[in-house]
């Protein structure tokens, strides 16, 4: 936590802390109708290369958790979430939601209707992506048709996720949840990208997490939990600007990437030390492009 520069949590009355990762914070409710399920809290923190800066993305909590509630609101007929509730404490008011407490599936499940990131390194590196191979002569930015269900390992807060196989994923959750995982991710990602292109952008990947529930009756139901189709989670593209075989600026901290990257940082990755505090130019236009992502994909004003 340390090393990653990530904050104490807040206290919160009749919250227990539990668990904080680079941007939310998850506490179990211990008092009132929800007692012992979550409080999931998106915070303002931003990262990248693995440090959590000290200087914030103002609203980006409240953006995210309304963008996520929008998104499940989307999907009410292909899969139960893990919402019970926007109702709760006052100080995480519009970045915050109740969600039930779920057995969390150990999978990163990624949706790839595109070529770029990780994927694009592997499959220039083997012709292949998680197992999947793909048609030669593929650039960055190239359109898969149909989309690829490319799974990776959960990894620990600092580590990086591994992408696997489909096979891998069978054999550590069993070939029926392994299955119908692969099919909610495409379903879901196929919805969304329809979506996301009648307002002009692209989904080019995205992850899920899943959960399982399991009711009084003994009957077993997979769940979609955590975000869904943020910034944070997902790449998109604004439309006219996709041309595959160059780089595409994504909806999401790439403005900050761009400027650590740059001299004007000052910044010397290979070094090792960390990276410096964000200008508060960098901070707006940052702000602006999640903002903007929010407003062209639901169509409200934030």
């Amino acid at each position: 936590m340390a090393e990653l520069n990530i904050p104490q949590a807040p206290a919160i009355p009749g919250a227990k802390h539990l668990h904080s990762g680079k941007v939310r914070d998850l506490y179990e409710l211990e008092e009132g109708p929800y007692a012992g399920q979550l409080l999931m809290v998106a915070s303002d923190r931003i990262s990248a290369f693995d440090h959590v800066f000290d200087t914030v993305i103002p609203d980006k909590g409240e953006i995210l958790t309304r963008l996520s509630l929008w998104w499940f609101e989307q999907f009410e007929d292909l899969v139960p979430t893990h919402v019970l509730s926007t109702d709760v404490p006052e100080s995480v008011a519009g970045r915050a939601v109740v969600a039930q407490k779920l057995h969390m599936l150990p999978v990163e499940c990624v949706a790839r209707g595109y070529l770029t990131g990780s994927g694009l390194r592997e499959y220039a590196e083997t012709g292949e992506v998680c197992g999947i191979r793909l048609v030669d002569g593929l650039v960055d930015g190239s359109r898969l048709t149909p989309p690829i269900f490319t799974p990776a390992t959960k990894a620990e807060i600092g580590d990086h996720d591994e992408n696997v196989t489909y096979e891998y994923v069978s054999k550590l959750i069993g070939e029926d949840d392994a299955a119908e995982l692969r099919r909610l991710t495409l379903d879901i990602y196929q919805r969304a990208d329809e979506i996301a292109r009648g307002r002009g952008l692209i989904l080019a990947d995205t992850k899920f997490e899943f959960g399982v529930r399991q009711d009084d009756l003994g009957i077993r139901t997979i769940v979609l939990a955590d975000e869904v189709l943020t910034p944070d989670s997902s790449r998109y593209w604004d439309a006219s600007q996709w041309h595959p075989g160059s780089a595409i600026p994504s909806f999401d901290k790439d403005v900050i990437r761009r400027w650590l990257l740059s001299p004007d940082s000052g910044w010397d990755r290979a070094a090792g030390g960390p990276p410096p505090d964000l200008p508060e130019e960098i901070v707006e236009r940052t702000r602006a492009r999640y903002v903007e992502a929010y407003e062209k994909l639901t169509g409200l004003r934030f």
